[in-house]
């Protein structure tokens, strides 16, 4: 039987702390996944359920966008994924008698962990202007109180819709559909806190603001550089293709400010080899200072310029633009300078060299440690000009790989979700459905909330996600939001979005991936695409959590019909009712959906067509591919202070906490710790066990704290300290952001630590 959630919230500043592991996987994975499975669903509907995650007729795992692979095992998911769909598929429930007995202000209290164990929400509710206590509402008057403050807008541009990445295919198309006939581009969506970054160098370099490569291309590397990224935690399911590709001759250099087991050593459970003995991953593990990714592939860059036959001339010379300014700023790269970016020595960098120019095909793939940094635009760039360089790009084996995070966050933006829209979009929604989009640019999440705190936008509307916990500068995005006029969250399990409204606000329950989607025209699915480009159906079998939810996309056609009334030009009705009706549209408005039905109708879907990978055409402003020269940049740090990252636990995802413990970190039963290297906590005088306030220092000279963190001394780099979020999110200021992609700079936050009250 399932256990019920907790009633109490847990204490959550008294960790356990053990020594790090040093391999991800085995049996304490499988026992942890069927322990929370079981709790969560039972013993059978355990079984049922698990069995059906990412398999060909089943539906796609509500976590990671790591892709399938074509042979797929019948347990084809890990650990993490295992929690998404248990707390998906859950049978606790959140009844209209919970929000009777539980006021917002009680809520607010509450923590993120807390909240998501009560379980699947099952009613739409309603917290009226000077209320106290979410109560139930119909559908139809729900719609009715959205409706009633857009039309009160004086301009579309007051409305936001945001996107979080579980968004199916369908529902973001008509979510960007129903915005845009509402006249506006203010589509914020979770790719601006996550990849916006990669998109916005790629698009530059190459022309395509995605990875080149397909999964087989791993399997077909020499060396795979895994930089800034935690695949043991984020992505578990790419270790079995790490694995693959290590069986298969690959080499592996993995660079980050943290050690991490995955990367050291990964025991498959799918295999009894694997389980007991398990693969070593990493070849060659350096250990860079937090922002350091650019100087390091600079000076690479400029040793490939300078090693006799390194470049491939002939590539270079048919394929790309830029190469002798690119070249003129490379040499200048300085060993001593990249040695102090870095932390790393000379000798592991000449190491690192040695395995690059023995490889003839290279991919580089990333994370966050790369993207939300304020230089991060050209230290992307850099990762491109050093696959240019030796041909690397648009080669079997080789190219670039921006692991994205949450399933179907890159669906969504090939869907329309983006605030900058492209005029060939634009053009092809006005010519499919009579109605002139909006020209002019939104705002993305950090202009977003800008605008709540100015008075400038009144109505949120989310599809997922838990916006408020996700975002940074945390008391100011409160504030923010509580500004708004109607707050509406479209979802599946309570969050702390829920608790921080506007004068106004709604919860609307929605489906899930693992539930049987049944509407007008029968039993429907629906698309995601996975971070690699490969398109495919998702089926959910699960009776609802409720008879009174609705699907995604039927939310939108209601919500759409009642605000844009008789005069909308679009056939929301038909929409709703069949699913395949929104896949023609797309067919017809998308590049690379064409035949949309009749192809994602194959088992395992389709690759989405991508220029650079496919024929060595790079659609952009050039013609070629473009090498680019940037100044090196790397974060100061003042003495005394350290440079701190966000991160996740083991026990999360995103911002869904499943669990209090970090198990290859070694921590249990609890998250407001501080990583931080033993040399610096001797430096800076704080024990083992201690307890600090994290004090954020940033140019706007507004204090920002985090208090009641306990100090573990860990295997960091030398200045660096890691922490989780969004408890640290408090410390990311509004506008410390990524030149050119505004994304918020979550992983270089200078902070100083101060002995804590709680001490």
């Amino acid at each position: 039987m399932a256990t019920k959630p907790p009633k109490a919230d847990p204490v959550q500043d008294a960790p356990q702390v053990a020594e790090p592991k040093h391999a991800a996987a085995g049996m304490p994975a499988i026992g942890h996944t069927l322990r929370m499975a079981q709790q969560q669903m039972g013993v059978k509907r355990t079984a049922l359920t698990l069995l059906r995650v990412n398999q060909k007729d089943g539906f796609d795992c509500p976590g990671c966008a790591w892709p399938e692979p074509e042979h797929r095992h019948a347990a084809e998911f890990c650990e993490n994924g295992a929690k998404a769909v248990a707390e998906e598929a859950t049978l606790r429930r959140v009844t209209p008698e919970f929000f009777a007995a539980h006021s917002v202000a009680d809520l607010a209290t509450r923590s993120g962990y807390w909240l998501g164990q009560q379980g699947r929400l099952t009613h739409p509710v309603y917290l009226p202007e000077g209320g106290t206590h979410y109560e139930p509402v119909t559908w139809e008057r729900a719609f009715d109180i959205v409706a009633e403050e857009i039309t009160a807008l004086s301009s579309p541009d007051e409305a936001l819709f945001y996107t979080s990445g579980r968004t199916s295919n369908e529902a973001a198309f008509l979510y960007q559909l129903f915005a845009r006939e509402l006249g506006t581009n203010n589509l914020p969506d979770c790719s601006n806190m996550c990849h916006e970054s990669s998109g916005s160098a790629l698009s530059e370099t190459i022309g395509v603001g995605k990875g080149s490569v397909l999964l087989e291309d791993l399997y077909k590397a020499d060396l795979i550089v895994v930089a800034g990224q935690n695949p043991g935690t984020n992505h578990p399911r790419m270790l079995s293709a790490l694995e693959k590709a290590k069986a298969n001759g690959a080499k592996i250099i993995s660079v980050n400010p943290l050690p991490e087991a995955g990367l050291e050593r990964f025991k498959n459970p799918q295999t009894a080899q694997g389980m007991l003995k398990g693969a070593a991953l990493t070849d060659l593990f350096l250990q860079i200072r937090i922002g350091g990714d650019q100087a390091l592939f600079r000076l690479l860059n400029k040793l490939i310029l300078r090693t006799p036959g390194a470049v491939d001339e002939e590539f270079v010379r048919e394929h790309t633009h830029g190469y002798e300014e690119f070249a003129a700023e490379a040499q200048a790269a300085d060993w001593d300078d990249t040695l102090t970016a870095t932390g790393l020595t000379r000798a592991q960098i000449e190491e690192a060299l040695g395995m690059v120019l023995a490889s003839e095909r290279t991919i580089v793939c990333w994370a966050m440690g790369l993207t939300q940094h304020k230089h991060s635009v050209p230290t992307i760039r850099e990762v491109v000009n050093f696959l240019l360089l030796r041909g690397n790009i648009g080669r079997p084996g080789a190219g670039v790989c921006p692991v994205r995070g949450h399933s179907n966050v890159q669906g969504d933006r090939t869907m329309g979700i983006f605030e900058r829209p492209a005029p060939a979009f634009l053009d092809a929604l006005e010519k499919e459905f009579g109605f002139a989009p909006p020209r002019k640019h939104g705002y993305d999440v950090v202009r977003a909330i800008r605008a709540l705190r100015d008075g400038e936008a009144k109505v949120f509307v989310a599809m997922g996600g838990n916006f408020v916990s996700a975002s940074p500068d945390t008391e100011v995005t409160e504030a923010a939001m509580r500004r708004a006029r109607l707050t509406v969250h479209v979802s599946t399990k309570l969050n702390r979005s829920h608790a921080v409204t506007g004068a106004r606000a709604l919860i609307l329950p929605t489906l899930g991936r693992t539930e049987r989607d049944l509407q007008g025209g029968g039993e429907q699915f629906v698309t995601v695409e996975d971070s690699m480009g490969m398109v495919h159906a998702s089926r959910g079998r699960l009776e609802p959590a409720s008879d009174r939810l609705l699907s995604e996309p039927a939310i939108v056609c209601r919500l759409a019909r009642r605000v844009l009334g008789e005069d909308s030009k679009v056939p929301w009705e038909e929409f709703e009712k069949d699913y395949a009706t929104i896949r023609d549209r797309i067919a017809r408005v998308v590049p690379g959906f064409e035949d949309f039905n009749a192809r994602v109708a194959h088992p395992g879907g389709f690759a989405l067509p991508h220029a650079p990978r496919d024929e060595r055409r790079f659609p952009t402003a050039t013609g070629k591919a473009n090498f680019t020269a940037a100044p090196v940049e790397y974060p100061e740090l003042p003495e005394g202070r350290l440079l701190l990252q966000t991160l996740r636990s083991h026990d999360q995802y995103n911002t869904t906490i499943y669990g209090l413990d970090d198990r290859y970190r070694g921590i249990r039963n609890g998250r407001r710790v501080v990583l931080v290297n033993p040399e610096d906590a001797r430096t800076l005088g704080v024990a083992d066990g201690s307890y600090v306030d994290l004090v954020g220092e940033w140019k706007d000279g507004v204090e920002r704290r985090a208090p009641g963190f306990r100090v573990v001394h860990y295997p960091t780099a030398r200045g660096c300290a890691a922490a989780y979020y969004p408890e640290t999110n408090v410390l990311v200021p509004l506008d410390a952001t990524a030149d050119t992609s505004n994304t918020p700079a979550s992983k270089s936050v200078v902070v100083r630590l101060e002995q804590s009250a709680t001490d």
